[in-house]
């Protein structure tokens, strides 16, 4: 892989901004349930007294967010930054479609499955985008953009969802999520081709793109929105409602409709596997499976699986667990050290051994573990105050606590982001994690009437931008110190 250029050009900042949106869009997608959850349960026939029921909706997305992340990371190096974005996209606007359509709480779990996995592709390839086209030194205004925007999604989706529930549905959310994942793979499509490679392995292809196929695909799409939204006025129809008309049982899978969409899908796979300029490589898979290391991906995702379900599912007013918390946390450890394994034995591990072998590497992961787990706590744990505190009645009032402290990280990690040129990236992560730390003492002086007063704003808007103060240093610490062949 060639050296990044010492000057960037305008194409790629452009990449990187498209994909920075993107990550910002996904970012806002895993809060944007927050005030949604309630209207999307009656949806399905559930009372809101049956919040556990619907937790999978929150864990779905959850776990296809951490669990793919190893393995998409590593198709990343593999075939390319910008094919795994807009793969990474399509996957999210699928799932944005199947949980749109509401079809039943399966469907909808499956849909927030999709989401997450979608969403969840995007940090690693943007991350390496910034790896592609900056040099070390020059990385940190870049990824400060990039953890900014990220944080700012988490500030506006609670935001988004509340807007658009003034006005609409909530299935709104999720057909401009739709919209917005289609329209953002394809400006980077666009940019794609006229930016130029960011790899020398992933040059982009030239010459007239596969019509044929994108058709295919059209039709196999469409036919499948056709299949879980069922539109009335088309399923009423005297000629359309044919279509809609089950061949055996009344499953609307077995529907003409249904069967277009099979057909549809059958023959895109079979036209992409012919084509000259496909528009996925399905040929180029089988060595991408090989070389990305399946069996170690998905041992890694088990064992993230199984930590996420063990909390996730769990009903937070009378337990810590799942009720099968200690057996998905058993197999996580036994997923864990197979993990181990696989990676000391194996000819091409998914994460290469002394891959971390420096500090700065293994630091940064360690580092980041330890963030990441104090930020999920005030994440969890303000809300939860607010509620029992000065807003027992208004999830909404609560929510706007916690975007209190979200709204600085963005600030905080562009800040981050500008003292790298300046500051060694140690100090900086040190400060934020300090600063954090003194507002996390002073939050734990709070009593019952304490959000009541505007003081209580200060630790909150400290603890977010110590927090964002340590996210781009994290970042260039762990690029900086990966071989450029990881």
């Amino acid at each position: 892989m060639s050296p990044p250029p010492a000057r960037v050009g305008l194409g790629p900042r452009a990449l990187l901004v498209v994909a920075a949106i993107a990550v910002g869009f996904a970012a806002a997608d895993t809060y944007v349930v927050v005030l949604a959850l309630p209207n999307m349960m009656a949806s399905v026939g559930l009372n809101i007294d049956e919040l556990q029921k619907a937790a999978p909706i929150v864990s779905g997305f959850l776990l296809g967010y951490i669990a793919m992340l190893p393995l998409i990371g590593r198709i990343a190096d593999l075939r390319g930054r910008v094919p795994v974005l807009v793969g990474s996209l399509v996957v999210f606007s699928l799932g944005s479609l199947v949980t749109a359509a509401e079809y039943d709480l399966v469907s909808m779990v499956v849909g927030r499955f999709l989401q997450g996995v979608g969403g969840g592709g995007l940090v690693p390839a943007t991350l390496a985008l910034v790896a592609d086209i900056w040099v070390a030194e020059k990385r940190g205004l870049p990824l400060g953009v990039v953890g900014a925007v990220q944080e700012l999604g988490s500030v506006l989706g609670p935001l988004y969802g509340a807007a658009v529930l003034a006005v609409s549905t909530w299935q709104t959310i999720f057909w401009l999520n739709l919209a917005a994942g289609l329209a953002l793979a394809a400006a980077l499509l666009v940019l794609a081709r006229t930016s130029g490679p960011t790899r020398d392995d992933t040059q982009p292809p030239k010459g007239r793109p596969d019509v044929v196929g994108g058709l295919l695909a059209v039709t196999a799409v469409t036919a499948l929105a056709l299949v879980l939204t069922e539109p009335e006025r088309l399923r009423t129809g005297l000629t359309t409602g044919l279509a809609f008309i089950p061949y055996v049982g009344d499953s609307r899978w077995s529907t003409p409709v249904a069967l277009a969409c099979y057909v549809g899908a059958l023959l895109f796979l079979v036209r992409e596997l012919a084509a000259r300029r496909p528009l996925v490589d399905v040929r180029g898979l089988r060595q991408v499976s090989g070389a990305a290391d399946l069996p170690g991906a998905a041992l890694l995702g088990l064992a993230l699986a199984g930590i996420v379900l063990a909390f996730a599912t769990a009903d937070p007013e009378v337990q810590v667990f799942s009720p099968l918390g200690p057996w998905l946390l058993l197999g996580s450890a036994v997923a864990t050290a197979l993990f181990v394994w696989r990676v000391r034995t194996a000819a091409a591990p998914l994460i290469p051994r002394r891959a971390l072998a420096e500090r700065p590497a293994w630091g940064s992961i360690l580092v980041s573990f330890f963030v990441g787990a104090a930020l999920i706590a005030a994440l969890v744990d303000i809300p939860i105050f607010a509620r029992v505190t000065t807003y027992p009645d208004s999830q909404l009032g609560a929510a706007l606590v916690l975007v209190r402290l979200l709204a600085a990280l963005p600030v905080g990690a562009l800040l981050g982001g500008y003292l790298i040129r300046h500051v060694p990236v140690g100090v900086i992560a040190a400060v934020g994690m300090l600063v954090a730390a003194g507002a996390f003492g002073w939050m734990a002086q709070w009593g019952k009437t304490s959000l009541e007063s505007p003081t209580a704003t200060v630790p909150l808007v400290l603890a977010g931008l110590g927090f964002g103060l340590a996210i781009a240093p994290v970042n260039a610490a762990l690029l900086a110190a990966t071989r450029t062949d990881v």
